[in-house]
């Protein structure tokens, strides 16, 4: 049918037009339309609208776990990150088990002496490691390759033989020094997800003294949480010189100059659980790193739903800071010094500090939990 309209005759047109589009277009209701749809059935439009929405909302959490989880599925399929030379079918079977805790102790071609010394300490060596790691708790050393691996290369070679050796080494498919620590932690958790299946990830360094047991302990309160990040926290201020060691080229991010930075953990020690480890393996060609490679760290963390958890066992003094905090009922898991950012001198005082500040609970101290 058609229908003319004179020029002029408004009222016709308005009245045509109100007729198919508050008929068939109830919501929202043009403020001149006449009321055809009752208000109950606008409130139930809304209202499913509403849950529509939620549901909408809970499945993208659930996408999103599921996507974590499948990142580090794939991580394991693809062994893109590469692993130690010498790990044996032993340790690859050991992903179908789920571990206490994978500790990476940070380390570099140079620090050869540093390692002896922790191997002479608190870190178990031979058929002791390999009955740690039946108890459910991984350590290795984390080092890179070289610029230009190659078999002829004596760096590389030193390592392969020391780790033949030891079998303790971790090596990343990752060139040493490149891209700085930032980089390293990221293809630390990387590797570590696809090797072993664990309830924490650890990261410290070389140059710091750790009690095992006491570790564990601390990380055991938190096992039935999803998304924990514990270590000591820690708020410093910006640095915006450039002449210094510690200068922020991104200091301008923090707001003016003399603010701090977001609470984060020290980086001598720290621990994450898996979903987090796995969430920064997945994201870690997208976040960002800063200078310093606690800031980054905990930046990767900032707007997740993570609990900090602020565990000052995790940076105790050398003694007699750790024997007083033994004495108190308060044993430490770390030992360090903060003037040093680790153990001042770590070759000539790691064996002091571990005498003066091992949890020891006699000789079979390392394997027993």
């Amino acid at each position: 049918m058609v229908v003319n309209f004179k020029a002029g005759n408004g009222d016709n047109w308005f009245t045509l037009v109100c007729f198919f589009f508050c008929r068939y277009w109830p919501v929202p209701e043009h403020p001149g339309c006449p009321d055809t749809a009752s208000s109950d059935h606008s409130r139930a439009a809304l209202n499913q609208v509403s849950q529509t929405r939620e549901v909408i909302m809970a499945l993208d959490k659930t996408i999103s776990d599921i996507e974590m989880r499948l990142a580090a599925a794939r991580a394991a399929q693809a062994m893109s990150q590469g692993m130690s030379p010498s790990d044996s079918e032993d340790d690859q079977g050991s992903m179908r088990h789920r571990m206490s805790f994978v500790m990476g102790v940070f380390t570099t071609f140079a620090n050869r002496k540093r390692r002896d010394s922790i191997r002479q300490t608190w870190m178990p060596q031979g058929d002791q490691l390999r009955s740690l790691e039946e108890k459910g708790v991984i350590i290795r050393f984390v080092i890179g390759r070289s610029e230009n691996p190659n078999p002829d290369n004596e760096v590389d070679r030193a390592i392969d033989a020391e780790d033949k050796e030891y079998n303790d080494i971790l090596r990343l498919n990752h060139v040493e020094g490149y891209g700085g620590l930032p980089t390293k932690v990221q293809m630390f958790l990387s590797t570590a997800l696809t090797m072993w299946d664990a309830d924490f990830y650890v990261k410290t360094d070389d140059n710091v003294h750790v009690n095992i047991g006491i570790t564990r302990s601390i990380l055991a309160r938190h096992r039935m949480k999803p998304r924990v990040y514990i270590g000591c926290m820690k708020s410093g201020p910006v640095v915006t010189k450039n002449d210094s060691k510690y200068y922020e080229p991104d200091h301008w991010k923090f707001g003016t100059e003399g603010n701090n930075y977001f609470r984060h953990a020290t980086r001598q020690l720290y621990a994450v659980t898996r979903d987090l480890a796995t969430y920064i393996s997945a994201n870690r060609h997208i976040l960002h790193k800063y200078s310093n490679e606690d800031v980054s760290f905990g930046s990767w963390l900032i707007g997740l739903e993570v609990e900090h958890v602020d565990e000052r066992s995790l940076c105790c003094g050398t003694p007699p800071d750790c024997e007083w905090k033994a004495q108190a009922g308060n044993p430490c898991a770390a030992s360090f010094d903060w003037n040093c950012t680790g153990i001042c001198n770590p070759v000539e005082r790691m064996t002091e500090v571990h005498r003066r500040c091992w949890e020891g609970r006699g000789a079979e101290a390392h394997t027993q939990f």
